[in-house]
């Protein structure tokens, strides 16, 4: 058999189809979109179809597509030593390890990494078990860590579910704080956070807080529907924390590194965690890297014994390399700055979407993290496709992602969410595109709307 270095169009989607395996949906009837070439906002499919990228990818792509500055440091690293065991140094991995002490929340200063979120996620759950002694963690029914099994477990996805026999024991769910559609039908989101804080409270004392090793729990929610915590409910868990001397694991894997306007999530609510989890946006996507910030305090206690944590691919001088290359981007091009300026544009201009589409029933934003919630009526909330959707109820949504597919966009709908998460680097000219693109799209669930 030969293999051909000039595939057409055709051929490359029946090599992928014929011989890969897609992830998260059925393996038969797909057509994914053949990709050639990507630059900034906008990708380039192999018919020279132009797609604006509204969701960074899986909201990872920060810094936009194919930027010249990351390809020149992995080819420099590449040149001078592309692997080597993780008990060695390079420089690069010393560099990205002082520039991710300066940028980190707090006291922070030490990093330990690993190929991406969810072994992020494993390796913050092991670490937190080591140093206390306690088994149990808490985290969100409404949250997403990864899809190992850990992370899967952690988490409160539904994708989990058919996984949930085999899950990882110990861990707990509480109720989000989730004000649109708040558990404890709060009349204001300070009340909403009061209730919530005091629920996961209650489950604490009912598991026994001598057993809780940590609160795990994201920066800032992300493709759970980008619940906004309300005010001062990150303040009140640490509080939690502090008093039943849990640690606090910070999920930054999607709303770091600039996402939110700030480098990470949290520091929009004034709290330090004590171990920080992150990958996606620490290269941009452009080559596996995730990793762990931890407290000096936390990782003294191994300073006279063995850390059993370890991963062959751990400081990966590559990986390191392109890191700090994408650290170097987000300060030469103020993308942090730029994400808080067109966060709030954005925000501006979905006043007037929110007033011509009865099918919005929410919209919620911190930076370029957000989410529309579609429904079939303002008054009642009900959802244009209900959480954890099957097939058949997902017809109206269906038809809303297939239109923003034929009208030029890639963005991440889930159940009754569009999402709307670009790369920093996005223009207001470039929102404005993807919002005109959305209004057409959300026309379609306006028609199914009730009065």
């Amino acid at each position: 058999m030969t293999l051909s270095t000039l595939a057409g169009p055709g051929e490359i989607l029946q090599d992928n189809l014929k011989h890969t395996i897609f992830s998260w949906q059925k393996q038969s009837g797909l057509n994914p979109l053949n990709i050639e070439r990507a630059k900034g906002v906008y990708l380039y499919d192999r018919n020279g179809k132009r797609i604006l990228d509204f969701s960074s990818q899986l909201m990872n792509v920060n810094i936009g597509h194919g930027h010249p500055k990351v390809t020149e440091a992995v080819v420099k690293q590449m040149n001078e030593v592309s692997f080597v065991h993780p008990g060695m140094i390079t420089e690069a991995r010393g560099l990205l390890g002082k520039k991710l002490a300066a940028i980190s929340p707090g006291k922070m200063q030490r990093s330990f990494f690993t190929t991406g979120g969810a072994d992020a996620i494993e390796n913050a759950i092991k670490l937190a078990r080591l140093v206390t002694g306690r088994h149990k963690i808490i985290s969100l029914y409404q949250s997403y860590h990864g899809a190992t099994y850990g992370a899967l477990s952690a988490g409160g996805d539904p994708r989990g579910l058919p996984h949930g026999s085999q899950g990882v024991p110990n861990f707990v769910h509480v109720e989000n704080p989730y004000f649109y559609r708040c558990p404890w039908n709060s009349k204001t989101p300070e009340e909403c956070a009061e209730n919530a804080a005091s629920h996961m409270e209650r489950v604490i004392k009912s598991e026994g807080p001598q057993y809780i090793a940590a609160i795990l729990m994201e920066g800032e929610s992300g493709s759970s529907g980008c619940i906004k915590y309300p005010p001062g409910y990150w303040k009140k868990v640490k509080n939690l924390a502090d008093r039943y001397n849990i640690l606090i694991i910070c999920d930054e894997v999607m709303s770091g590194f600039g996402r939110t306007g700030k480098w990470f999530g949290i520091e929009h609510h004034g709290v330090e965690p004590d171990i920080m989890c992150m990958a996606k946006g620490i290269t941009s996507g452009y080559i596996p890297l995730g990793g762990i910030m931890v407290r000096e305090e936390i990782i003294n206690q191994f300073n006279d014994k063995p850390l059993p944590l370890g991963l062959t691919y751990s400081a990966h001088p590559v990986a390191c390399a392109a890191a700090n290359a994408v650290l170097d981007i987000y300060r030469d091009e103020h993308l942090v700055e730029n994400a808080a300026a067109m966060g709030s544009y954005l925000e501006g201009k979905m006043k007037t979407l929110i007033q011509n589409h009865p099918s919005i029933g929410d919209f919620r934003n911190t930076g370029l993290l957000g989410v529309i919630e579609l429904v079939k009526n303002r008054r009642s909330k009900e959802p244009m496709a209900p959480w954890n959707a099957a097939p058949p109820e997902m017809e109206i949504t269906n038809k809303v992602a297939a239109k923003l597919n034929e009208l030029g966009m890639f963005t991440f709908v889930r159940w009754n969410w569009v999402f709307m998460a670009p790369p920093l680097c996005i223009t207001r000219e470039q929102i404005d595109e993807g919002l005109e693109i959305i209004s057409k799209a959300i026309s379609i669930a306006d028609g199914f709307c009730k009065d």
